[in-house]
């Protein structure tokens, strides 16, 4: 299918699809809120979301087809170290593909839930908000240069504090929960722009390929090591890294459906991208203060995620909370795999990253159908649903059982994938430790679950209803991919392993 997109593309998409990927959606954002019609903003989002999934196909084939697996661009044709440069590699490209496809599966299913949750005339500057956060979510992704990855963090930021904060309407507790993730979005972004003048200090230049170049010169450099520890701890934080995470669970609770399901299936895996990208690409794991980091930071914190926010899944009675504290929990997964070190360990902690992304946005899909059809979150106001809305409940248990890491399915290959990881570097007691967790999961999916398809409901006069068409489409292909997935690996290992080759600086597998 790449190549048949990189066949049938026109010369001009081929030449900037680096620059158009970001440049569509952000253009077309202050459109969008001067616009008098919320369904014609719904539309224009749809077709920016395709064309960036589109540029982001192209990028994979191009990198794929690159001699040396890597696609440069240097906006207005300025060259490093004067100009910006945008570059793609495995690992990038992967993370583009990944959140051009949710924009389009959520963009279409947004439509329902945006009427039943925004008021009417706020929905164009919703629209216009939702392209903005898109459009920086891919700029982090996408651009080779320190400084400019900080400028598109807070791009996405910003729009996504507005966007949270327009689930008032619903639940005026959106508003707290909106000015948190302000203030700790701050400080995430304020300690990593700190560690980027820690980096220039040391190196003269932004360019991120040219700081990695010189940093194995400047070996026991005090500024070098102190930017690092800015820059991991401020990328930890928006990657929701525990104990970082404090403003994940009421920004996924009380936003709009909608933003919940994009946000816990892009914004975390964005900046766990940037992470990835600096420990592996511009720092190195031989490094001595990075292995260190590996051995009594990272790994220690990805293992406290994986139980202690299991544990707070299963005393929730809130079903969006009990996903937003999974949500941490499987973090941690992608953190241990990342702490490894190793080649296969990235790659496990990335292919989680891209199942988790399906199972995140199938679950938060059909809990939007219950928001939608139900106007309930609790366990309690799920029990019976199995009955009334069957086709939503299925796609979710489904995902649920994904998640749990049921055999066949996306979740049950990534978790065997990170077994074998650590198997390899003789750390079967961390393998003990992510078997427990899923047992964890199995509780408090197991709870959601139990009610949904073995209690009568509450109102037993309720009628069978189920969730918009526009919401079960996007919800199944996600539920099936998890199936799919869990049967046939190629594809999104295929992609986890390359771009962990990128990310060493190594050839493909």
């Amino acid at each position: 299918m790449i190549e048949a997109i990189l066949d049938m593309a026109p010369r001009w998409a081929l030449l900037h699809a680096p620059a158009l990927l970001i440049m569509v959606p952000l253009f077309l954002a202050p459109l969008l809120a001067i616009l008098p019609s919320g369904r014609l903003s719904w539309l224009i989002s749809i077709f920016a979301t395709v064309f960036a999934l589109f540029c982001a196909m192209i990028l994979v084939g191009q990198v794929q087809a690159s001699p040396v697996g890597v696609v440069g661009y240097d906006v207005g044709n300025w060259p490093v170290p004067i100009g910006i440069t945008l570059r793609v590699d495995a690992l990038n490209s992967m993370i583009l593909l990944l959140v051009a496809a949710i924009g389009v599966l959520a963009t279409i299913f947004s439509w329902p839930t945006v009427k039943a949750e925004i008021p009417e005339r706020k929905h164009p500057l919703f629209y216009s908000a939702f392209l903005v956060c898109f459009a920086g979510l891919s700029g982090v992704a996408i651009t080779g240069d320190a400084f400019n990855l900080f400028v598109f963090l807070e791009i996405s930021s910003i729009s996504t504090y507005v966007l949270v904060a327009l689930g008032a309407g619903r639940d005026r507790r959106a508003l707290p929960a909106a000015f948190n993730y302000l203030i700790m979005g701050t400080l995430g972004a304020s300690f990593y722009i700190i560690g980027v003048g820690f980096l220039y200090s040391a190196t003269g230049t932004l360019n991120i390929a040219q700081i990695a170049e010189m940093l194995p010169e400047l070996a026991g450099n005090r500024s070098v090591e102190a930017g690092f520890a800015f820059i991991i701890v401020g990328l930890g934080l928006k990657a929701a890294v525990w104990p970082l995470h404090q403003w994940l669970p009421n920004a996924y609770a009380y936003s709009p459906s909608f933003v919940t399901m994009f946000l816990s299936a892009t914004a975390t895996k964005v900046a766990l991208y940037a992470l990835i990208r600096y420990l592996f690409t511009v720092f190195r794991p031989e490094f001595a203060f990075e292995q260190a980091t590996f051995t009594y930071l990272l790994m220690p914190l990805g293992l406290a995620a994986m139980i202690t926010c299991s544990f707070q899944a299963v005393f929730q009675t809130d079903v969006r909370r009990t996903l937003a504290y999974s949500s941490v929990a499987q973090v941690g997964y992608m953190i241990l795999g990342v702490s490894v070190g190793t080649v296969a360990g990235v790659s496990a902690g990335l292919f989680h990253l891209l199942n988790h992304a399906m199972i995140k946005g199938a679950l938060f899909m059909a809990v939007a159908g219950v928001v939608l059809t139900f106007q309930g979150t609790t366990i309690r106001d799920f029990a019976g649903l199995g009955r009334t809305a069957p086709w939503t409940m299925t796609g979710f248990a489904i995902a649920g059982l994904s998640l749990i890491g049921v055999p066949l399915t996306a979740g049950f290959q990534s978790k065997l994938q990170l077994g074998y990881a650590l198997f390899d570097q003789g750390m079967w007691w961390a393998v003990v430790f992510v078997v427990f967790s899923s047992f964890l999961a199995v509780i408090y999916m197991g709870r959601i679950l139990e009610a949904i398809f073995f209690r009568p409901p509450i109102n037993p006069r309720k009628s069978r209803k189920e969730a918009p068409i526009l919401l079960l489409v996007p919800l199944w292909i996600l539920a099936l991919a998890n199936i799919y997935f869990g049967i046939t690996t190629e594809l999104p290992l295929g992609l986890a392993r390359d771009a962990a080759a990128a990310a060493f600086g190594l050839e493909a597998f």
